[in-house]
């Protein structure tokens, strides 16, 4: 498949401390990958250096094999979406407005929206469930719902590689189904989705492949079984791993234990 997202020996500091050290990673078309590890290891950073908003100081990240600090803010967008639990917008603006910001790297915030603009702010809102909540403010929404709506403005977007922070966070089981859903379809349409996950259990019956970033470095990477259950997943989480078969099961379950 064509790689569309590309991080080589990534070295990024933020203020004083460095906090990836030579980081690569390669995203490919239809790809699903979940990038896990924990606190402070860097994961957030990760996807903000793909994103081209924090810029290595060593090594390179490339978009469509071009540096992605040289698109312009509204091709980088019209190709790749982020999508974070701290995103900040008006609190007054509608949830369909807010999906709608998603069409302003096609359109421009001066021209009107058109009919293939109105028809992807429909088809967001509808793959994310929450068609009812269009004309809701966003302070009316708690704050999975605000999650949900920050989802639809990425989707909005039609971008090629989808990044997301924490997708999950804040969404109940039947939201967090249904978030994966919605994922496993843009990548069944060749989108390229990475996404931060903090419940292993979900990352491994999601994702194709699983990239373990542990204090800067990416310790393992792989299918997510051979992943969890690899001394550097008990390294990092400082627990011990052990994989349940189920009968019928598709994914094993996972036990984690302090050792």
């Amino acid at each position: 498949m064509t790689v569309v997202l590309e991080a080589t020996d990534a070295v990024v500091r933020r203020g004083p401390r460095e906090v990836l050290h030579g980081v690569s990673l390669a995203l490919h078309e239809g790809d699903a990958v979940a990038l896990v590890g924990p606190n402070a290891a860097g994961k957030s950073t990760l996807v903000r250096t793909l994103a081209g908003l924090l810029r290595p100081e060593r090594g390179r990240v490339l978009l469509r094999g071009r540096a992605v600090a040289q698109w312009d803010r509204d091709a980088r967008a019209r190709t790749l979406a982020l999508v974070t639990p701290e995103e900040d917008a008006p609190a007054a603006l509608t949830v369909e407005d807010r999906v709608a910001l998603g069409r302003y790297p096609h359109c421009g915030p001066f021209r009107p929206l058109r009919s293939d603009d109105h028809a992807a702010i429909a088809a967001a809102l509808a793959v994310t469930g929450i068609e009812a909540l269009a004309r809701r403010a966003l302070q009316t929404l708690s704050a999975g719902e605000r999650q949900l709506a920050a989802l639809a403005r990425g989707l909005a977007q039609q971008p090629r590689v989808l990044l997301l922070d924490e997708p999950g966070a804040h969404l109940d089981v039947g939201h967090q189904l249904g978030l994966f859903r919605v994922l496993d379809q843009a990548r069944a349409g060749g989108v390229a989705v990475l996404a931060v996950v903090h419940d292993l259990q979900r990352a491994a019956a999601w994702a194709g492949r699983m990239v373990l970033l542990d204090e800067g470095r990416v310790a393992a990477e792989g299918p997510p079984d051979e992943v969890l259950t690899s001394a550097e997943a008990a390294r990092a989480f400082r627990v011990s791993v052990r994989a349940h078969a189920l009968p019928g099961a598709s994914h094993p379950l996972y036990s984690f234990e302090e050792p």
